[in-house]
């Protein structure tokens, strides 16, 4: 009696899909929380400590004007901070929608323009609601003039680069680059955050909650992606047939 092999798919493609919007879901509700339970000890003046430990973490504690690290080191962060400046982040979505539209993925230019530009209006309502001063603790090694919670550049970098990553990534077939572009965007993502706090103009708090706004804000555009792929409004990832040899 011959025994015909039986190949097992323990989860079926649509329940992958489902899995996956889940797990997307929970994460973006994760975040959400993280910078609802930050915002809220940030308001009861619970995290002082935590945030003026770690901020001069970072200064020399013989002059608190002088950062740690050489001086290479303090233009290497300077450069990198510019990374997250609105002109710049403009300028990357400008680019990347220009990429889009000649592409031919009109849906997902169109995308991409809308939920940055609300989030960016989310951003500064945050700022204003919040009005929370930005640290005198030490010297600011670079000019800053809007309030401090949450950080701009850390939420911004969030939402622009995990954005664009998340929705170049779904125009891609190939998984190393999907990978890669997922990978640059978080990357860049906690160096921007991460030197706002070197640098001295904001306090840790406020690049933490920075993030977790940005990557909900992400992570729920990443579902509307999803959602729209799915009933043909952006273009989905499917690799175009190759043209038969003459």
């Amino acid at each position: 009696m011959e025994i015909v092999p039986v190949k097992m798919n323990w989860l079926p493609w649509r329940s992958v899909a489902e899995f996956s919007t889940l797990a997307t879901l929970l994460a973006a509700a994760s975040a959400l929380l993280g910078f609802a339970l930050i915002a809220d000890a940030v308001t009861e003046g619970e995290t002082h400590s935590f945030d003026t430990a770690l901020l001069l973490a970072f200064r020399n504690p013989a002059d608190l004007a002088q950062p740690i690290g050489p001086a290479w080191l303090h233009v290497v962060i300077r450069d990198i901070t510019v990374l997250g400046d609105t002109t710049i982040l403009a300028l990357v979505t400008l680019i990347v929608v220009g990429y889009l539209l000649i592409d031919g993925k009109r849906g997902a230019a169109a995308f991409v323009a809308i939920s940055i530009v609300s989030g960016t209006l989310l951003s500064f309502g945050l700022k204003s609601g919040f009005e929370r001063p930005r640290p005198d603790l030490v010297a600011h090694l670079v000019k800053v003039q809007t309030m401090s919670f949450p950080s701009g550049h850390a939420m911004m970098s969030a939402l622009t680069y995990l954005t664009l990553g998340a929705l170049l990534a779904r125009t891609q077939s190939r998984r190393r680059i999907k990978a890669y572009i997922l990978g640059v965007a978080m990357v860049l993502t906690l160096l921007i955050g991460a030197s706002r706090v070197y640098l001295g103009v904001h306090w840790p708090t406020d690049v933490l909650a920075g993030w977790c706004a940005g990557s909900a804000w992400a992570l729920m555009c990443w579902l509307i992606v999803l959602w729209l792929q799915r009933r043909g409004r952006i273009e989905d990832d499917t690799p175009e047939p190759a043209s038969p040899s003459a």
